[in-house]
């Protein structure tokens, strides 16, 4: 849905406007919408086959559908990877699967059922999987700042963090049926916020503890929240519950702020008391530090 920018004077301006360059797009977008279209073409030729054509062009046409799906989650995948300062690689390769299933769904196209030579469908494979996996690359094959994190500990934050991104989802999906484009972008906002929490207890999985009841009963009762209002509102256009749905994303986003730099905070805390065991240890060694 088209979405108007306007500054603080504009009507129905929210109290944060986001400006239009905050927007990222997404990497999944364009280049892979390609991917859906490029196999219609064979269909229709395969109709115009007798049945042994027709069953591999449809047999192509289906797993080039899937070349293209798992593409697209896996650019989806690779797109949060980045997102996060601390990230676990994904569990399937889709982008490589896909780059594999794309050459296979030519080779399939390329087969004759008269003669059923195999140099062409080869020399399609070898081209289709080349060009796939040199147009949309491989997916992410490490974990990113895991080092020398406790294993569970950063799995358990995952978890957390990704239970959180979905709550933060509904809300984004939820706020829409307000047809309300300012609180779109004041919804926007705490998600921005709310993520600012995430990449704190991700950096530091021992914040877990004490995030855990903003990454769960919070963010679920705001979801909640969010989609009561947006169903009230979308069909009354209540002023009165609009104003205390604005007020309470103020709550919220207050509330989420001031944890995170208390986490921050501790974060650095901890690091002090860390330099100054350090130090002690080294002077009681012979050894002089500029810690």
């Amino acid at each position: 849905m088209a979405q108007r920018y306007g500054g603080k004077h504009s009507p129905g301006a929210a109290s944060h406007p986001r400006a239009p360059e905050d927007i990222r797009r997404s990497r999944s977008g364009a280049r892979v919408n390609f991917l859906f279209i490029a196999p219609v073409p064979m269909l229709l030729v395969g109709f115009q086959m007798e049945p042994t054509g027709l069953f591999l062009k449809i047999l192509a046409f289906g797993i080039m559908m899937l070349a293209a799906w798992l593409t697209r989650e896996g650019l989806v995948a690779e797109d949060a990877y980045h997102a996060r300062r601390v990230a676990k690689k994904p569990a399937i390769p889709r982008k490589i699967f896909g780059s594999v299933l794309t050459g296979a769904g030519l080779f399939t196209a390329g087969l004759n059922p008269e003669t059923f030579s195999l140099l062409n469908p080869i020399l399609y494979f070898i081209l289709g999987t080349v060009l796939h996996f040199t147009a949309f690359g491989p997916d992410p094959l490490q974990d990113k700042g895991t080092e020398g994190m406790n294993e569970y500990q950063t799995d358990r934050v995952a978890r957390v963090v990704d239970e959180a991104e979905r709550h933060l989802a509904a809300m984004k999906d939820a706020i829409r049926r307000a047809r309300v484009p300012a609180l779109e972008r004041r919804v926007g906002d705490f998600v921005e916020t709310a993520r600012g929490m995430f990449r704190v207890v991700e950096e530091d999985p021992r914040d877990l503890t004490s995030a855990r009841r903003f990454l769960g009963v919070y963010l679920l009762g705001a979801r909640d929240a969010t989609v009561q209002f947006a169903d009230l509102y979308s069909r009354s256009q209540n002023e009165e519950a609009r104003a205390d749905y604005e007020a309470l994303l103020d709550d919220l986003e207050s509330s989420f702020s001031q944890k995170t730099e208390k986490l921050l905070l501790d974060d650095k805390s901890s690091l002090d008391v860390e330099i100054e065991v350090l130090r002690d240890r080294l002077e009681r060694e012979g050894v002089r530090s500029e810690i």
